[in-house]
């Protein structure tokens, strides 16, 4: 029977789960590895989030500190998404109406792809990191894990899955959060026949990215996909029906 062993904590807002997976699921090095996971994410949340009023993001807002004195990770990440808007055409874009600059489009793929290097020294075992949907594989095994798409009317309902192993599944959508994502375009929000889009790809970063950018482009998001190569995608309609690129589903 092979070892199974899982740790959840709230980060971010959000549930952020980690199964573990192999004869080295209940070792101490899994434990450190998983412990220092949500500790980076938690320093993550600190620094970006809008939430907190002494975070870099909220600090930027009330103009109580200038771009040349914040952290450098800071600006790292400011130009990561400068670059993921050149990537997408502006359909995603972290300078908002008003002004202000919200980063938490490209932040949280980033910082799980970022933290999840912790898990890949383990090397006897195979990794889930689940943030909130958003989902990093970490498989030395080769064998997959089952990742299942949401149904964005019914979230105790699983409308598909995807076998991986490696890379992640991120999702875009209304349904957790309802109208929060915007259309840089016009401004205003993002509107959609679609309910949610999923991305498979080699990068969380960048899966959780272009699954922005798919939703705003509504009937265009396949088109999107195309900005990297090895990314593919699952769309659900308000009536049910599902459209997939050629790539999906693919390990």
């Amino acid at each position: 029977m092979v070892s199974r062993r899982s740790w959840v904590e709230q980060v971010m807002g959000l549930p952020i789960s980690v199964l573990a997976r192999g004869e080295g699921a209940g070792s101490e090095a899994a434990e450190v590895a998983v412990r220092k996971v949500f500790a980076e994410l938690i320093e993550v949340d600190r620094v970006f989030s809008p939430y907190q009023a002494d975070s870099a993001v909220s600090l930027l807002a009330r103009g109580e500190v200038s771009w040349d004195r914040v952290d450098p990770v800071v600006r790292e990440v400011a130009e990561r998404c400068v670059a993921a808007r050149e990537l997408t055409g502006g359909l995603f874009d972290a300078e908002v109406p008003g002004g202000g600059w919200d980063p938490s489009g490209l932040v949280k793929g980033w910082a799980v792809e970022r933290a999840g290097e912790w898990l890949r020294e383990v090397g006897d075992v195979d990794w889930c990191l689940n943030a909130g949907g958003d989902v990093l594989v970490v498989c030395p095994s080769t064998e997959p894990f089952t990742v299942g798409i949401q149904d964005p009317r019914d979230p105790g309902r699983v409308v598909a899955s995807v076998p991986r192993t490696g890379g992640a599944v991120a999702t875009s959508g209304t349904a957790a959060r309802g109208a929060h994502l915007y259309d840089p375009r016009s401004g205003g929000a993002a509107k959609s026949r679609w309910l949610s889009v999923s991305v498979t790809g080699p990068s969380l970063e960048y899966a959780d990215v272009l699954a922005t950018a798919a939703f705003v482009a509504a009937d265009g998001w396949p088109d999107v996909l195309n900005a990297l190569p090895g990314y593919e995608g699952l769309g659900i309609l308000a009536d049910g029906n599902l459209f997939a690129t050629a790539g999906w589903g693919e390990r």
